[in-house]
């Protein structure tokens, strides 16, 4: 084990101490009540299992057979949850031959950070994550259960599942993905269409043909986003079975996999003899390796926000830090798009998951012992792949020794990047983090007058009448969860291309997001203190001169000390983002939101 790893994951321990006690005292003091079904009173009993068969009542009343609960994200809008239509009857079958019950406990709402980029819907983007864990403990309220699988794949769908499923750590869980569509359009292609749309060389017919060529069918978008981040970092935690992360939908693999999951969750509840309750499964351990495959496969900078609430659902406390000591010793494995050409099925067929955990497993980069959801408890097994074999029954194999292309996946030996590519970011203007892995080594320092905006829009309307047609630093205020509910920022990202590809030296500097998708142009994000709050950003002029050096984590404003300090914060002058599309219902949600390095929720007031 890298000496490095083993410090950070003492310090997290040691920093959680108190926490994690507490949580795992409640935690296994609901599993000694044992099945809480066996506790309700008659009435109750008879409420929750009134549409079941006369033999799945009589098993659920008096034998001993577990009852698993189904959360599912699934709807026929979003490409990557319109596979799950059919999961709940493969479930229910799978279980039942299996000895159990499956029961669909609750639907959990998920929304697509594509469909509402740039739209007022993105801004209860974020916040639609703790009401997705506040769903999915809603539907497993009923005590009805023994074990449960979550069914979800996207954004910010699978933090929150996984921070309910956190809060009913008690029963054991899986997390039951649903694969990446076939490629399409190439990336690269789609990019190159947004950059020529935001140039006024194509029209908007032009622009969704290409849009339509990429986004074509049913299964999660193939760059490597925070959606597919997701897939990889709940793999790399245990708790998908080996391999499923990117399978695609409507295969017969897919299926197989997913009534293997089904089958799993049931050998390892508190009725048989490897009880496996996902309290203990998420450790301090699978939290690290969830980082460190964010940084060895150039993930998305959402889980520098989603990892830390997550981790808190289980009483862990990490923080940016973390990040930022783990990404000078992990290098960069993979290259998947934002971070190169190829995307999640070209990463897949080159190795995949399997190779990536192997590769770093071999170099002490990662915690091989802990417990999973595989039949084996530890990560070895993580370096099989799924297979079918000639009848259609579903086995594992060792997967490659190395690379089947290694212009997708690299080695320790021969990485892309020596280190990660995620940085904390200070200075006089705040703390926060960047991402480095596609930014190329000359673009990453930068140094700009300012120009400031409060609101996106008003950046891409000043692009258009050629006001930033130089160097350039754009602050972007007031987009922090208090001020209006931290939305991606996925506007800026052709703009800000466009005039680095024209030879300006261009970043951002904002406390809000990014997209999961951002990349090459050099930013400062979830800057904290946030604006709203005073925070430095606040004080910023136009033509104030900025150093952002991505590469030491400084970002300065070049303006005498006291003369900044004795600076009014300048007030949000952008309106109208707290009404309409539902956004007036989420004032309580923004008023009470933590920071970012604190996961930027108000799921935690009760401890």
């Amino acid at each position: 084990m890298h000496p490095t790893l083993e410090k950070v994951t003492a310090d997290v321990v040691k920093r959680s101490r108190e926490t994690r006690a507490a949580y795992l005292a409640r935690i296994d003091a609901a599993a000694a009540q044992g099945p809480h079904r066996a506790k309700l009173p008659c009435a109750n009993l008879a409420h929750g299992f009134a549409v079941c068969s006369a033999a799945e009542k009589e098993e659920l009343a008096h034998g001993p057979k577990a009852n698993v609960g189904i959360i599912s994200a699934y709807n026929d809008m979003l490409s990557a949850h319109e596979p799950y239509k059919d999961y709940p009857a493969l479930i229910k079958q799978a279980v039942r031959e299996a000895g159990g019950v499956a029961q669909f406990a609750g639907g959990v709402p998920a929304m697509c950070d594509g469909v509402t980029q740039g739209m007022p819907g993105m801004e209860l983007s974020l916040f639609s994550r703790d009401v997705i864990a506040l769903s999915t403990a809603i539907g497993l309220s009923h005590n009805m259960f023994d074990a449960a699988l979550y069914l979800g794949v996207c954004d910010k769908i699978v933090p929150g599942l996984l921070i309910g499923a956190l809060s009913f750590g008690h029963l054991p869980a899986v997390f039951v993905p649903a694969g990446p569509m076939t490629s399409g359009l190439s990336n690269k292609e789609k990019s190159r269409a947004r950059q020529k749309y935001a140039e006024g060389k194509i029209g908007e017919k032009e622009l969704l043909e290409s849009e339509s060529k990429s986004y074509h069918s049913p299964g999660t978008c193939t760059f490597y986003g925070t959606a597919n981040s997701n897939q990889m970092m709940v793999e790399i935690m245990g708790l998908h079975l080996p391999g499923a992360s990117f399978v695609n939908p409507y295969t017969p693999l897919r299926d197989e996999l997913t009534k293997a999951a089904a089958k799993q969750v049931l050998k390892f509840t508190a009725l048989g003899d490897d009880f496996r309750p996902i309290a203990h499964v998420v450790d301090e351990r699978a939290i690290i390796n969830a980082i460190i495959g964010l940084l060895a496969t150039g993930g998305s900078t959402n889980h520098t926000i989603h990892l830390i609430a997550i981790a808190r659902a289980a009483g862990i406390i990490i923080n940016w830090d973390d990040f930022d000591k783990l990404s000078k010793i992990i290098p960069l494995l993979t290259k998947i798009y934002p971070n190169g050409p190829a995307d999640v099925n070209q990463f897949h067929h080159a190795g995949g998951m399997g190779l990536l955990i192997k590769e770093l497993l071999e170099n002490g980069l990662l915690h091989g012992d802990i417990l999973t959801i595989g039949d084996q408890r530890g990560m070895a097994q993580y370096s099989q792949a799924p297979a079918l074999d000639a009848a259609g029954k579903l086995h594992w194999a060792e997967g490659p020794a190395q690379s089947l292309d290694p212009e997708v996946i690299g080695s320790v030996a021969q990485p892309f990047a020596a280190g990660g590519g995620l940085h904390v970011m200070h200075g006089n203007l705040g703390r926060g983090v960047s991402k480095i892995s596609a930014v190329a080594e000359k673009h990453q320092v930068v140094t700009a007058p300012a120009m400031v905006f409060d609101d996106q829009l008003d950046v891409v309307a000043a692009f258009k009448r050629g006001e930033l047609e130089k160097d350039v630093i754009v602050v972007l205020r007031f987009q922090g969860p208090k001020a209006n509910g931290m939305p991606e920022l996925h506007k800026l990202t052709p703009v800000l291309g466009v005039l680095q590809d024209r030879g300006f030296h261009v970043g951002l500097v904002t406390d809000g997001r990014m997209s999961g998708a951002s990349g090459k142009v050099p930013s400062a994000i979830h800057m904290w203190p946030e604006c709203i709050d005073g925070g430095p950003l606040a004080k910023v002029r136009d033509g104030d001169i900025i150093v952002l050096n991505t590469q030491t984590g400084e970002v300065n404003v070049q303006v005498d000390q006291a003369e900044f300090e004795a600076r009014a914060a300048e007030p949000n002058h952008a309106t109208g983002h707290h009404f309409g599309m539902g956004r007036e219902l989420f004032g309580a949600m923004r008023a009470q939101a933590s920071s970012a390095e604190t996961g930027a929720t108000n799921l935690f007031f009760v401890d």
